[in-house]
């Protein structure tokens, strides 16, 4: 016969109370946790979702809708987002968009479907359209990453155009005027990334040169086809802004293929720090976002909606970046 709360009230001697508290999710002395905790593990104890859901309305479940979910990017948002959520007793149910805005919407009524209490977006669209379904049915939304157009839901994000801004003056530092940029232009991220760009050489006094703007896709075939043909200019760039991963990986692919060295013949600045770029031969320099505080920040912001219930007064948390500093840049 399956343990009931009953069983651990014996166990233990704690009130009802306070280990119904501890099973909703709620603060309890740190001693009764950890008897509460060791009574669950030796009865094999086990809560009963649907049980539980119909009396509370709620299924300590939350919705993560993600724009692409092989996207390295995403894979460590959604590392963080499951580590937040789950010491706060809450599961979450993934659904991927796959840069598709007809998924998107029907992911969103898939996640309301199943009931989620809440859901965490990093958004294709940039109207607040596909979300809609939410306000009728009273479920909190937090984007992550990427603003949408009317400012009705609460956001997580980074300062796009100052992080931009700052990577650019250490180009600017070492005396580089030629810079170009790789960079995408389907969704809020990359037109910000390259606003900072235009608005970081205004300040300095260049003329952004047409041909060193490569505004396009999101991929690494983008950063690969890109970099070979302004490496391949009569005039070339001495340097390169590179707004996301992808993109900078298929661009430093293309500077080893034509045999060009960095930051000897072309000096790198990349986005979106990974792992792979300290392996790699020079170290790039890169932007870095804080990945897990934008997750801890999303997660918190969502559970304080669905706690008191109300929609009103959209906020939006703008983080700050760093430069992790590599070996890809060359003072001229």
């Amino acid at each position: 016969m399956a343990a009931t709360i009953r069983d651990i009230k014996e166990q233990t001697g704690l009130s009802l109370a306070t280990i119904s508290k501890y099973l909703n999710g709620g603060n309890v002395l740190p001693e009764n946790r950890a008897k509460i905790e060791a009574s669950i593990r030796d009865l094999h104890y086990e809560v009963n979702e649907i049980a539980r859901g119909l009396v509370t309305s709620k299924t300590r479940t939350v919705g993560i809708l993600v724009h692409n979910v092989s996207s390295p990017f995403s894979g460590q948002l959604l590392h963080y987002l499951s580590e937040i959520l789950r010491s706060h007793k809450y599961g979450m149910l993934i659904c991927d968009s796959n840069n598709d805005e007809e998924i998107e919407e029907q992911n969103v009524k898939y996640l309301l479907s199943k009931k989620v209490d809440g859901i965490i977006v990093i958004p294709v669209s940039e109207k607040a359209a596909f979300l809609d379904g939410t306000f009728k049915k009273n479920v909190p939304v937090v984007l992550l990453d990427r603003a949408i157009s009317d400012g009705s839901f609460d956001c997580v994000k980074i300062d796009n155009r100052g992080a931009v801004m700052r990577a650019m003056q250490v180009l600017l530092e070492n005396n580089h005027k030629k810079i170009a940029i790789i960079a995408s232009k389907r969704e809020y991220t990359g037109r910000e990334r390259y606003a900072g760009f235009t608005e970081a050489l205004e300040k300095a006094h260049i003329k952004v040169n047409k041909e060193y703007v490569r505004l396009g896709k999101h991929s690494l075939a983008w950063g690969y086809e890109n970099m070979k043909s302004l490496l391949e200019l009569k005039d070339p760039p001495t340097a390169v802004f590179i707004d996301n991963y992808e993109i900078t990986l298929g661009a430093m692919m293309a500077i080893n293929e034509l045999g060009f060295k960095c930051p000897e013949d072309i000096s790198v600045m990349g986005f979106d720090d990974q792992i792979i770029f300290h392996l790699i031969n020079p170290p790039v320099y890169m932007v870095e976002q804080p990945l897990e505080e934008m997750s801890k920040k999303a997660v918190e912001l969502l559970l304080e909606r669905i706690e008191s219930g109300s929609l009103e007064m959209p906020m939006e948390i703008s983080l700050s970046t760093r430069i992790v500093e590599g070996k890809s840049i060359k003072k001229l």
